[in-house]
């Protein structure tokens, strides 16, 4: 069946093409209908992987609203299926259609939320500790839930480590004990996958309890 709006906004794009670079002007969004997109940010001189989004979500649209450069660099990990949606035509779907522009709201409030987060992860003094907070984060605001519960975080150990600050074995030990408590593991693809995102809260919520007392 055909899609009309793929056929008027739609682009297709291989894996390796960026989208945008971190510093550019822009003056279009871009909303993923299949496919992975992968956000990274120089931070010092290094590039940090802040995300990786997939199927519904959007990317880009900082910068039509409020007219600055880029903050992040976009690059497709998967091909993809992506609707470009450039500064007017986003002004004539918000004005027309209350339901698109609370969710452009709600989205970005929890784009502020997960960078928000992401500062409170790196200033952990504990390596290991900022591995877990990294899971917490990424199965929060970016996951693709599975079956049973679980969440597929669309990133692998090296790349976790790359966010948080720390080593990739660092994570992999932290995966480890995860993984014989039954709380996150990689699949077969080597993607990071938390199986019980209820327990992953519960483990960094008595991690968290001395601290508590020690500030009481």
């Amino acid at each position: 069946m055909s899609d009309p709006l793929f056929a008027r906004f739609g682009r297709e794009y291989r894996a390796g093409a960026v989208l945008f670079r971190e510093g550019e002007g822009g003056e279009e969004m871009f909303v993923l209908q299949s496919g992975s997109v992968q956000i990274t940010k120089n931070v010092g001189g290094d590039e940090r992987m802040l995300a990786v989004l997939g199927r519904g979500e959007f990317l880009g649209e900082m910068a039509i609203l409020n007219g600055k450069p880029r903050t992040a660099t976009a690059t497709v990990v998967e091909d993809a299926r992506v609707l470009v949606i450039d500064a007017k035509t986003l002004e004539t779907m918000i004005a027309k259609n209350t339901e698109i522009a609370m969710r452009l709201i709600k989205k970005l409030a929890r784009r502020l939320d997960a960078a928000d987060e992401m500062i409170q992860i790196l200033m952990n003094p504990d390596p290991r500790a900022r591995v877990m907070l990294g899971l917490k984060r990424h199965a929060g605001a970016f996951g693709q839930p599975g079956a049973n519960g679980a969440v597929a975080l669309r990133l692998g150990p090296a790349d976790l480590a790359a966010e948080v600050g720390t080593t990739t074995q660092d994570v992999q030990d932290v995966l480890g004990r995860m993984k014989r408590l039954h709380i996150a593991d990689l699949d077969e693809t080597g993607g990071i996958v938390v199986e019980d995102v209820g327990r992953l809260l519960e483990f960094l919520e008595f991690l968290e309890m001395p601290k508590k007392f020690e500030e009481g």
